[in-house]
């Protein structure tokens, strides 16, 4: 088998098991197309090149020397400039952090390290994976690798733009109200946003946040799991983690039998929000292929009610929580959505956060009920396709005004807060050109029967793409 950066991890893993291609030629590869393609998509920050190809011999060696490997040895790979990399300069897209080499590794960076892939670099975020545009003071805007002009999403739009760029085989980030989805969507990728507890954080300010999760990213569905396999599983730091050890995921899917599969299908969730005429188009033809392959499709959705006050009020809770201080002392160090983000915490009550609790218990409970008659919920990942990189969020969706840079991520946030897990799969374009993603969304707990699920509907995508 020839190996390409266009060859999924999986082929990637096995031609290296296999000696058919070195961990320092299938680095070169890579480096390649980054030297290619990054200087004008901006997707990979804080490259080091002799230490990416140090890694690369070191990973050879250990492989020729027999000794045990992990199930991503020799990978390239860059982390997501929020997630902390001992050693490696992490910014957090912040100029309070733009010198910042913590001492230790997050969970997730271990568990990535762990699995024996040869660290290249960051991918690029917005400031403190504020947004679903990435661009900051640091390092500048990462466009779309489809378009220049659009934006590649976020927060985890580095990682999605250099993952269909082919720059890396696999990717990484963290969804708080959309940013493993959007971005996944946006450049025409795999996000998926795991059931809460499936993804363990540490280290964390507060261990029982629940709103935001890592998660894999990946060209395919396959690929995603196996990501998972490797991120998810229990650890003492995290109690609130599921204990479904991560090797569940680790076998290749199996796509599932569309035929009988009970799909709930809304391009708006009865009326929650807003979208955009070619964005709906996408779900619902996506809709129209699954009903053509037996799938029993109904136009309707979960009740959730709610869930936009409890998204919002949780979000700047948390955001007051941990950027306050700073914002006190550096006022001009944070963009001004944050700050008024960060700002509309200081207001809240711990009655306005008690009413929140309360109104996602309540939204997780319907959302049990809802999926004991449906099998997969399908609507839009965003409801707009890739705007212009130069706004830093669409100023209206099919002629609505849009007020804030949340308001217009309805679609991803309002599925955050019932905790189920939540898949962006490619599926269309935009009479343009652009990408437009599926949002597949399964009971909490299902991630792997959510990914063969989008596994099938990749099959359906393929020959319209």
């Amino acid at each position: 088998m020839t190996v390409t950066v266009a060859s999924s991890a999986r082929e990637q893993v096995a031609a290296l098991r296999a000696r058919e291609i070195s961990a320092r030629e299938l680095m070169d590869l890579h480096l390649a197309r980054i030297e290619a393609r990054n200087p004008e998509l901006n997707a990979v920050v804080s490259l080091d090149v002799e230490r990416a190809r140090a890694g690369a011999a070191a990973a050879d060696e250990r492989l020729a020397s027999g000794a045990t490997v992990g199930p991503l040895h020799g990978l390239p790979f860059a982390f997501k400039d929020t997630h902390a990399v001992a050693g490696w300069r992490t910014t957090y897209g912040s100029p309070l952090f733009a010198d910042h080499v913590p001492d230790t590794d997050d969970l997730i960076v271990e568990r990535i390290r762990a699995a024996g892939v040869v660290p290249i670099g960051k991918t690029n975020v917005p400031e403190f994976a504020a947004g679903s545009h990435t661009f900051n003071r640091v390092f500048g805007t990462t466009v779309n690798p489809h378009d220049p002009t659009r934006s590649a999403g976020g927060s985890s739009g580095g990682a999605a733009c250099a993952l269909a760029a082919g720059m890396v085989p696999l990717a990484e980030g963290s969804d708080m109200g959309g940013s493993l989805r959007n971005p996944a969507s946006f450049c025409g990728v795999v996000g998926l946003r795991p059931s809460w507890g499936r993804v363990p954080e540490w280290p964390s300010s507060n261990m029982w946040e629940t709103t935001s999760t890592g998660g894999p990213m990946a060209r395919t569905a396959d690929d995603a799991a196996l990501l998972l396999s490797v991120l998810a599983g229990p650890d003492p730091r995290a109690p609130h983690a599921l204990g479904d050890p991560g090797e569940t995921f680790a076998p290749p899917l199996r796509p599932v039998p569309l035929a009988g599969l009970r799909v709930a299908l809304s391009a708006d969730l009865g009326g929650a929000f807003t979208v955009d005429r070619s964005v709906a188009a996408v779900v619902e033809a996506a809709g129209d292929a699954l009903a053509g392959a037996g799938a029993a499709v109904s136009g309707t959705a979960p009740d959730l009610t709610g869930a936009d006050e409890c998204f919002r009020t949780l979000r700047a809770w948390h955001f007051q929580a941990r950027f306050g201080m700073q914002l006190a002392v550096h006022p001009q160090e944070f963009k001004a959505s944050l700050a008024a983000n960060i700002r509309a915490g200081e207001a809240l009550t711990g009655a306005d956060v008690a009413v929140a609790y309360q109104r996602r218990t309540t939204l997780a409970q319907r959302m049990r009920e809802f999926f004991t008659e449906h099998d997969v919920l399908v609507l839009p990942v965003s409801q707009v396709p890739p705007f212009p990189a130069d706004q830093e969020f669409p100023a209206t969706v099919d002629g609505v005004p849009m007020a804030s840079y949340l308001d217009w991520m309805r679609s991803a946030y309002l599925i955050t807060v019932t905790g189920c897990p939540a898949v962006s799969v490619p599926f269309g374009r935009t009479p343009d050109g652009l990408p437009v993603g599926v949002q597949l969304v399964a009971r909490h707990g299902a991630d792997r029967a959510l990914l063969e699920i989008a596994a099938a509907v990749e099959r359906l995508a393929r020959p319209a793409a």
